[in-house]
């Protein structure tokens, strides 16, 4: 955005810039599929400028009985689904899906175009893998230690209070050496 402008340039010569991010999975917390973002003032809401605008569109929002006659919901259908029924329909009645629909299908024609194309989806497969299988064994990690820090904590319980109910009848020595405790610890449940 700022890149417009050189040292010394007037703000007032910067253009409006839209950044326009299509997500394929569900990022912000609402049922919308399309969100819009311009710089606001937080108490009264008062709209600062409109030179920067951000669009959120989640494709796995789009309702399946939405109105197709809307560019944007034609155009998200086009990208959740190019071979869909909806399309199909749509590239009958909207020049630019059809367009881009012989386009995606001159691409697909194209070897070193499709080869491109496996690599960049598997990349993607690949990383998303990737990511679910750190946090499973994350997961699986943290139980394991969570586990195993319990049954610690239990042993020590356990050793604690057999402790208790030797307090009287032998040494302190003794009941660390059976109990697995130091003699500090025997020592504060003397207190």
């Amino acid at each position: 955005y700022e890149g417009q402008l050189n040292e010394g340039d007037d703000y007032s010569d910067l253009k409006r810039t839209v950044c326009i991010n299509i997500l394929n999975f569900k990022y912000l917390n609402n049922d919308r599929f399309h969100n819009a973002y311009r710089l606001k003032e937080i108490e009264v809401n008062e709209e600062l400028t409109d030179v920067l605008e951000i669009h959120f569109i989640e494709i796995p929002k789009l309702k399946d009985n939405s109105d197709e006659r809307d560019m944007l919901v034609a155009w998200t259908e086009f990208l959740k689904n190019p071979e869909s029924e909806k399309v199909r329909a749509l590239e009958m009645s909207v020049k630019e899906i059809r367009e881009a629909k012989n386009e995606l299908i001159k691409i697909s024609c194209d070897e070193k175009q499709r080869a491109l194309y496996e690599l960049r989806a598997k990349a993607l497969k690949d990383e998303t893998s990737a990511l679910n299988k750190a946090k499973r064994e994350g997961k699986e990690e943290g139980l394991k230690e969570g586990k195993e820090k319990g049954i610690k904590e239990g042993e020590k319980i356990k050793s604690l209070e057999i402790a208790k109910n030797l307090l009287d009848v032998l040494d302190d020595e003794t009941i660390a050496l059976k109990t697995g405790l130091t003699v500090d610890e025997i020592n504060q449940l003397r207190k």
